[in-house]
């Protein structure tokens, strides 16, 4: 894309092609004017092998343990909201991790957080234990592949590496050491909107889970008025607050962007007697 949309909602931020139709969905994320970051999405969304384990991922996780998607739909939403993140910090002229250390470009990161996103879960095509240490050696010899021709030798390698500790950074006891890889632990997290949650629970089992998953209406990324990101979190009840409290709290402290994020999440509607109206984290 030339061009990114003035978007503040996540929900329109992801686009997904052929979801409805049976057909192939296709990643589209804004990559603005970062042509490198392009020709990797254009090469992804034609590379079978890819798409397959995606698909297989997803098998495991949604038919066979019973959890929530984890296949392409999930992957570009955690990139979007990952690119949506990175960009919002840099207007505030904070370097990302991969500038401070090896002197790269800011659009270097975004290819970083991007593939990290998308690549993040592939594991779950082998077991959903472990499955970040499998994501490794999975993603490795195809994100090498992809970047094949963009990028020389040296370039290549560092971002490679990057991709990688963003990858295993992401699982719960994860120690993000750079700034790309704390994004796309806390954007994991945040694909909860419209009963989208990262915490399993068994299908038409109603616990706090289940209740907790259904509450998240939307979520906002903005530019925050106290620090350079504010997340709005929209419920339509109270037990979201489980959602944010285990789930995107867990994945912000110790992600290394506390000191860049705000979240604030609010309760509309007359649905139920409120018993709180604002949680701030």
């Amino acid at each position: 894309m030339d061009k990114e949309k003035n978007m503040t909602d996540i929900d329109s931020e992801i686009g997904v092609e052929g979801t409805e139709s049976g057909k192939k969905t296709l990643i589209r994320i804004p990559a603005r004017h970062n042509p490198k970051l392009q020709e990797i999405i254009d090469r992804m969304n034609g590379d079978d092998e890819l798409y397959t384990l995606w698909q297989v991922m997803n098998v495991n996780a949604v038919q066979r343990l019973g959890m929530s998607d984890h296949g392409p739909v999930h992957l570009q939403i955690v990139a979007n909201i990952a690119l949506r993140l990175l960009r919002l910090i840099v207007e505030h002229n904070i370097q990302p991790s991969v500038m401070i250390h090896h002197k790269l470009p800011a659009e270097d990161a975004e290819v970083i957080v991007a593939m990290a996103s998308l690549f993040h879960d592939v594991g779950m095509s082998i077991h959903r234990i472990d499955h970040e240490l499998y994501s490794l050696f999975l993603a490795s010899p195809k994100i090498k592949e992809l970047l094949e021709g963009i990028y020389g030798i040296p370039t290549r390698t560092i971002i490679l590496s990057e991709i990688l500790h963003a990858i295993i950074s992401h699982r719960a006891d994860g120690r993000p050491l750079t700034l790309e890889a704390g994004i796309v632990r806390v954007s994991d997290a945040l694909d909860m909107a419209e009963g989208r949650s990262r915490i399993p629970f068994q299908e038409g089992i109603v616990n706090i889970h289940s209740l907790s998953a259904s509450a998240i209406e939307k979520i906002r990324i903005e530019k925050g008025d106290l620090k350079p990101v504010r997340i709005g979190i929209l419920m339509n009840n109270s037990a979201g607050i489980f959602q944010v409290d285990e789930l995107l709290k867990n994945k912000l402290e110790g992600s290394g962007l506390e000191p860049y994020v705000e979240v604030e999440a609010v309760i509309e509607g007359e649905t139920e007697k409120k018993l709180i109206h604002k949680f701030r984290i």
